[in-house]
C-alpha cells in the first residue's frame, strides 16, 4: 500500500545498524515534506552518487494509467522464460514493501532490502527524497547488487517527472493514457500523454498498448524517431471462439505470427504489449514457449480470485478507465441469473462519481466501506457521491472488513463478490480473505 501522507515537523533520526524494514519504512515517510514531490532534479544527484555510469543492465519503462503491473509480470516472466536474470518493480504493494522489488521472480529478502536502504541513504547526503524516490534508488541499488541482465521498472506516477524515468529506457511500452491523478498530471488525455510519453527516448523501440493515442504521444514519438509498435497498426488482438485457462481467448497477430492470450485475469491489451515487446527484446522465444508461460499467469489484486461458492474477486481498479474493464471481466464470468455484490473504498481524490457509472451496469448490491487512511473517503461520504452518479440502494459501512462480511452473509453460492477501489480497498480485503484460507487450512 502506499505511505500515509501525514509526517512529522522534524524527521526523525536515521535508523542505525540492525535496523529492520518496517524502521526503515517508517523513516522514508518522514523523511520529505510531502509525499509526492514530481521532478528529477533531487533523484539524479543521488542516481549519480549510486552509480558512476548507467547500470549495463537493459531497461525496459512501463508506463500508462492503467495496466501497468500485468504488463511488468508479463514482461518479466517471458524474459525469465527466455534464460535472462530478471529485475522487476512495482508500486504499490499490498501487504508487504518487499512485493515492489523482484529479483529474478521473487521477492527480495528484507536482508538485502536494507542494504539497499543504508546504501541510499549514505550516498543522499542532505539530499531530501520522497518515500517513492527513495524506495525507487534502493530498488536500483538492489539490482545492480545482483547483477541482472534486466530491470522492468513500472512508473510510479505520470511519466516525465517520475523516479523511474532518471534512468534512460532502453525500450518503454506504454499501457494506457487516461484521467487519474487530475492534480498532477492534468485534466485532459492530451496533457497525460505527454506527461506518459516523457519516458521515449531518442530512436528506442516502444509499444503503445491501447487504441486511439493521444496526439502528444504521436508527436513525441515522431519527433524522437521513436521506433512505436502501434496497437491495430503493428498488431491486433483477434476474438475467437474458445477459451484459455478458463477465460476466452485471442489471438495476438504479429510479424505474421499469430500467439493465443487468454483475455484475463489481466488486461490483455497489457498482456498484448508484452509479448511485441519480448519478441523484439527476445525474437529466439518461441510462440509455444510464449502461450505456455502466459497460461495462468495473475498479480495479486488484479481480477484475483480468492474464493468461491460465492466466487472473489478483488481487483485495484479506482479510475473508470479500469472500472470499465473490470465491469467487462465481471460480466464475462457472471453466471446468468445471478448478481454480483460490490465492496467498494475509495480515497476523496478519485472519480467516484465516474467508477460507479462505469460499474453500475454489471453490479447487483453495493457495500460502501470506509477507508481509514489518510484522503480515505468515510461510508457515507462515498454514498452521497455515488447518489450523484444516479446509484440509490448502497448501504454504508464502517471499515472494509464489515462490508465484506455483508456481502458474503448475503451472497449466494452462485453469486459473485468483488472487492475493488484502492489499494487500501484491495489490501484490506486480501489480508482477511488470506487469513480465512489459513484457518480453514
Amino acid at each position: 500500500m502506499p505511505p500515509p501522507s501525514n509526517r512529522p515537523d522534524q524527521p526523525p533520526a536515521s535508523p542505525g545498524v540492525g535496523a529492520t524494514v518496517d524502521q526503515w519504512l517508517a523513516y522514508l515517510e518522514a523523511i520529505h515534506p510531502t509525499e509526492i514531490d514530481l521532478g528529477l532534479d533531487r533523484v539524479l544527484v543521488v542516481l549519480r552518487r549510486l552509480f558512476r555510469r548507467k547500470p549495463g543492465a537493459r531497461i525496459i519503462t512501463v508506463a500508462g494509467t492503467n495496466g501497468k503491473g500485468s504488463a511488468v509480470a508479463a514482461v518479466e516472466r517471458l524474459l525469465r522464460a527466455a534464460g535472462r536474470r530478471t529485475g522487476a518493480y512495482t508500486s504499490p504493494h499490498l501487504q508487504r514493501y518487499n512485493e515492489r522489488v523482484r529479483l529474478n521472480g521473487e521477492d527480495i529478502s528484507d536482508d538485502a532490502l536494507v542494504k539497499a536502504f543504508e546504501a541510499v541513504e549514505a550516498a543522499r547526503g542532505n539530499v531530501s527524497l520522497t518515500y517513492f524516490e527513495f524506495g525507487t534508488l534502493a530498488a536500483f541499488v538492489a539490482f545492480d547488487e545482483a547483477s541482472l541482465d534486466d530491470w522492468v521498472l513500472e512508473v510510479g506516477l505520470g511519466g516525465r517527472l517520475d523516479a523511474v524515468n532518471v534512468l534512460d529506457a532502453d525500450f518503454a511500452i506504454l499501457t494506457s493514457v487516461d484521467i487519474d491523478h487530475v492534480a498532477y498530471l492534468g485534466d485532459n488525455r492530451e496533457v497525460i500523454g505527454f506527461e506518459k510519453a516523457g519516458v521515449l527516448r531518442p530512436g528506442i523501440p516502444a509499444v503503445y498498448a491501447d487504441a486511439d493515442p493521444p496526439r502528444s504521444v504521436l508527436q513525441q514519438s515522431a519527433a524522437q524517431k521513436v521506433q512505436m509498435a502501434m496497437f491495430g497498426r503493428d498488431y491486433e488482438l483477434m476474438p475467437e471462439a474458445q477459451t484459455v485457462s478458463g477465460f476466452p481467448s485471442v489471438v495476438l497477430n504479429y510479424q505474421n505470427q499469430p500467439i493465443r492470450l487468454p483475455a484475463g485475469p489481466l488486461p490483455v491489451k497489457s498482456v498484448a504489449a508484452a509479448v511485441v515487446a519480448v519478441r523484439q527484446l527476445e525474437p529466439g522465444l518461441s510462440v509455444a514457449v510464449i502461450e505456455q508461460v502466459l497460461l495462468g499467469l495473475c498479480v495479486p489484486g488484479r481480477f484475483e480470485r480468492l474464493g468461491s461458492s460465492p466466487d472473489i474477486f478483488l481487483d485495484v481498479g479506482h479510475n473508470p478507465h479500469a472500472a470499465g474493464w473490470l465491469a467487462e471481466q465481471l460480466g464475462s464470468v457472471k453466471p446468468p441469473g445471478r448478481r454480483v455484490h460490490a465492496v467498494y473504498g475509495a480515497l476523496a481524490d478519485k472519480d467516484v462519481e465516474g467508477v460507479g457509472k462505469a460499474m453500475a451496469g454489471v453490479v447487483d448490491v453495493w457495500y460502501l466501506a470506509s477507508l481509514n487512511v489518510p484522503r480515505g473517503l468515510s461510508g457515507n461520504e462515498l454514498q452521497a457521491r455515488l447518489a450523484d452518479a444516479g446509484i440509490g440502494h448502497a448501504p454504508a459501512f464502517e471499515s472494509v472488513g464489515e462490508a465484506l462480511k455483508s456481502s458474503l452473509s448475503s451472497a449466494a453460492p452462485n453469486d459473485l463478490v468483488v472487492v475493488f477501489g484502492s489499494f487500501f480497498t484491495v489490501a484490506e480485503g486480501r489480508e482477511i480473505l488470506l487469513a480465512d484460507d489459513s484457518a480453514e487450512s
